[in-house]
């Protein structure tokens, strides 16, 4: 289901491949509450959850404070898919190789109450731009 009400694109970090001119201005839901937008469609493979990845991303908090970026570091990472924060898992799966997708994880899904000590703050809603490098 779409949620209502256009949204801004995000500012795209250096490095970043460009979205698509047809990029969706709202986010669709998953049952489980996750919101994203394709910005790039990927003709390649969708990762499975028990799949690897290589991607490229940008991680920020609602107040806009970028919180990690393998853009700022200058590398991709790689890292499977049953390893990583429940939205992670999710919202990977709905983008094909090549492809950017930009994943609203509300704090359920990513890390809860507890937060991550120093970094992303308890009960917060994370947002990422994901270009979805390899699957592996």
């Amino acid at each position: 289901m779409a949620d209502d009400g256009q949204v801004p694109f995000p500012v795209l970090p250096a490095g970043a491949g460009s979205m698509d001119a047809d990029a969706p201005g709202t986010f669709t839901s998953t049952a489980s509450g996750l919101g994203y937008r394709i910005l790039r469609a990927g003709a390649g493979t969708k990762p499975s959850a028990s799949q690897s990845v290589e991607v490229h991303y940008h991680g920020w908090l609602d107040d806009g404070r970028v919180f990690d970026s393998s853009y700022r570091r200058g590398q991709t990472i790689s890292f499977g898919l049953h390893q990583v924060i429940k939205g992670w898992t999710e919202g990977m799966q709905l983008v094909g190789e090549g492809g950017m997708i930009e994943l609203k994880i509300p704090s359920d899904l990513g890390y809860g109450t507890r937060g991550a000590p120093g970094v992303i703050p308890g009960n917060a809603t994370l947002h990422f731009l994901v270009e979805l490098i390899k699957v592996k």
